[in-house]
């Protein structure tokens, strides 16, 4: 299992099989790939002109992922040298029904086509076994809520969370608030729990989700004018 594939089944509603908090989703799954290259060391982050906006992302010449959606995603690195914030994007551009079709393939989800008010088209993903979702969120539970101290995967997941300002709507707060949840995602987010290429990686993401909620409020703003 992916991080990405992780991330999306946390958003989707098992009964339902509708997809919640999706404003910055594409962009988290993205940032999703380049965090799981970094930890399998075939992509690092060259910082420049200390901003994450100019970071690069560059091949490490490690090798290929065994993974096909990985190894598309390493083509895309390989293919143009571009800025962490942009790479993060396109990594993430259409990849959600790729990863969702490879859910139901193993049996985790189930796929439903039906038509909204009779006429527009939609997929929905229901539940059918939900064992590796609850075991995330354990794993998730025991690092937020619980202290634990949370593996490179686990911690990436939280920080992409923290990144989508989601974090305490995904997590079981077993009685905290959702401040005290969000103020620890992030301070997992901030520390040291993964190597340089992996906080890296993370940073870009957070960067581009930034970026992309200074465009929506500049957006919305002229719009209103």
């Amino acid at each position: 299992m992916l991080i990405p594939e992780d991330l999306l089944l946390l958003l989707l509603d098992d009964e339902s099989g509708r997809l919640r908090h999706g404003t910055y989703l594409d962009t988290a799954v993205g940032g999703a790939l380049l965090a799981e290259l970094a930890l399998a060391q075939h992509v690092e982050v060259v910082k420049g002109s200390g901003v994450w906006a100019r970071a690069k992302v560059v091949p490490t010449g490690s090798g290929e992922p065994e993974d096909d959606v990985l190894a598309e995603a390493l083509a895309t690195v390989r293919h143009k040298e571009r800025s962490a914030q942009d790479l993060v994007g396109r990594l993430g551009r259409g990849r959600r029904a790729q990863l969702l079709d490879r859910l139901e393939q193993r049996g985790i989800l189930r796929r439903e086509d039906d038509r909204v008010l009779g006429l527009f088209p939609r997929k929905r993903w229901p539940a059918v076994d939900s064992s590796h979702e609850d075991d995330v969120r354990r794993q998730l539970g025991d690092a937020v809520v619980r202290g634990a101290t949370p593996t490179e995967r686990t911690a990436a997941l939280v920080a992409l969370l923290s990144a989508m300002g989601v974090a305490h709507q995904v997590i079981d707060r077993e009685g905290l608030s959702g401040g005290e949840v969000r103020k620890r995602a992030k301070a997992i987010a901030e520390g040291d729990w993964a190597a340089k290429a992996v906080k890296d990686a993370i940073a870009a993401v957070q960067a581009a989700i930034a970026a992309t909620m200074v465009a929506s409020t500049s957006v919305a703003a002229s719009g209103g004018s």
